[in-house]
């Protein structure tokens, strides 16, 4: 199967199950393994959107952010990523957002100080 035919199926998948958000998720990672990133960031964006404590999500959407060069949304991503985790008491995804966090503000010292890190 190529890549053009795997994304058709999990377009399909999306259709048939647009509430379901591992196929959301599946959908997401694919565009993104295939370097379509800013539609990756829209697919991911819009999973944010309607499963907001779908904790993986998060760290992926600022990943590709970052890719994008997107890196001040990057940074509000892992900001909201961690919240999301920490309403889901989920202490390994938020050490996960925060490092990540960490590392982009470490590269990009001009983010400091955004939002309020935890």
């Amino acid at each position: 199967m190529t890549p053009e035919q795997r994304l058709e199926a999990f377009q399909k998948f999306v259709q048939a199950r647009p509430d379901d958000p591992f196929t959301r998720y599946a959908l997401a990672m694919h565009l993104r393994s295939m370097d379509r990133l800013a539609e990756a960031v829209e697919a991911f964006t819009e999973l944010t959107t309607r499963t907001p404590d779908y904790i993986p999500t998060w760290l992926m959407l600022g990943q590709t952010l970052e890719a994008a060069g997107r890196d001040g949304e990057a940074d509000q991503a892992y900001q909201d990523g961690m919240a999301a985790a920490a309403r889901r008491q989920d202490l390994h995804a938020r050490g996960e957002l925060e490092a990540a966090l960490g590392a982009l503000r470490s590269r990009q010292p001009q983010l400091e100080g955004r939002g309020h890190h935890e």
